[in-house]
C-alpha cells in the first residue's frame, strides 16, 4: 500500500514536499516514482528513483528544481518541487514496482503499486 501525502494550495514560486508512505512489502526492494495527472490530461511522468536511492530521473520541465528521494529505513518516498508553477497543477501519484536491479522506471506501465494521490493547485 502507497499513502501520499503533503499535496494542497500553493502560490506560483513557492515549494512542497510530497511525502509516500509503503507498507507490506520491504520498501528497498522497490524503484519508485512520482506521476501527475492534471484535469483533462493524461497521467504523466515526473520523477523516479531506483531501489537504493542511487539513480535519479525527471520530467524535463522540473529537472533542476525538483528532488526525488528516499529514506528506506523510514519506508517512505519524497518529491520536493521548488519555483511551482500553475502549470504544476495536477494530482500527483506515487507508484512502486519491484526491482532486482537498480533501474529507474519512467512509464507508468512500468509499476504495479500506486497510491491514491495527492492534490496539488498552484495559483498564480
Amino acid at each position: 500500500q502507497l499513502v501520499e501525502s503533503g499535496g494542497g494550495l500553493v502560490q506560483a514560486g513557492g515549494s512542497l514536499r510530497l511525502s509516500c508512505v509503503a507498507s507490506g512489502r520491504p520498501f528497498s526492494d522497490y524503484g519508485v516514482g512520482w506521476f501527475r495527472q492534471a484535469p483533462g490530461k493524461e497521467r504523466e511522468f515526473v520523477a523516479a528513483i531506483s531501489r537504493a536511492g542511487t539513480k535519479r530521473d525527471y520530467k524535463e520541465s522540473v529537472k533542476g528544481r525538483s528532488t526525488i528521494s528516499r529514506e528506506n529505513v523510514k519506508d517512505t518516498a519524497y518529491l520536493e518541487i521548488k519555483r511551482l508553477k500553475p502549470e504544476d497543477t495536477a494530482v500527483y501519484f506515487c507508484a512502486a514496482q519491484h526491482t532486482v536491479t537498480g533501474a529507474v522506471i519512467t512509464t507508468d506501465s512500468g509499476y504495479t503499486y500506486w497510491g491514491q494521490g495527492t492534490q496539488v493547485i498552484v495559483s498564480s
